[in-house]
């Protein structure tokens, strides 16, 4: 009988979230304003290049298959445990999100501002579960590209979360200048 290990419970974590990340996009409205191609680009690398540094095999990766911590069974369980925190996060922002959702930088039909649930939290709870749940997979993998990869994703994010903040400032004025005023844009304030 196979044993479940860290490494396999992470694949189905992710790939179970990928599914229904994908199915869910089917339940979006139109798209009115988009993002061009160069700024999907400017953070699109970044993910892309950090996403396969955290995600390669090792045997891929030389040097940088070096670990980052002394061999520990509680490692990798603690990083399937942030990482499922972080999925969860994303699913329950993406619920609140519902039809205004999309994997672009864009404006769709009848946009509104969300302010509640996780957006009452963070500006962009879907980046903040993300970045949790990386974090959790970084920890999991133990590996010096890990972190590297981690460190890319966080700075495509931060290029895509500027571009976001941009049109929408545009798109809603003082509205949202207000929220952005009121709410932090990854991590939540604590008290």
């Amino acid at each position: 009988m196979n044993r479940l290990t860290p490494d396999s419970v992470l694949g189905i974590l992710w790939l179970t979230w990928v599914a229904s990340w994908a199915v869910a996009a089917v339940w979006t409205t139109k798209t009115v304003a988009r993002q061009s191609r160069a700024s999907r680009l400017a953070h699109g690398v970044l993910v892309w290049a950090g996403g396969l540094f955290l995600f390669a095999r090792p045997a891929r990766l030389g040097p940088l298959a070096r670990p980052l911590f002394p061999p520990s069974p509680w490692t990798g369980w603690a990083g399937v445990i942030l990482c499922a925190a972080g999925l969860t996060f994303t699913w329950w922002a993406r619920v609140y999100i519902g039809r205004f959702w999309s994997g672009t930088v864009t404006l769709k039909a009848d946009h509104v501002l969300i302010r509640n649930g996780p957006y009452s939290l963070t500006r962009h709870p879907i980046y903040t579960g993300l970045l949790l749940a990386l974090t959790g997979t970084a920890l999991e993998r133990d590996l010096l590209a890990g972190l590297i990869g981690l460190a890319l994703l966080l700075a495509g994010f931060v290029v895509k979360i500027r571009q976001e903040e941009r049109l929408l400032l545009d798109h809603f004025g003082p509205a949202y200048a207000a929220y952005r005023a009121e709410v932090p844009a990854l991590i939540p304030r604590i008290g």
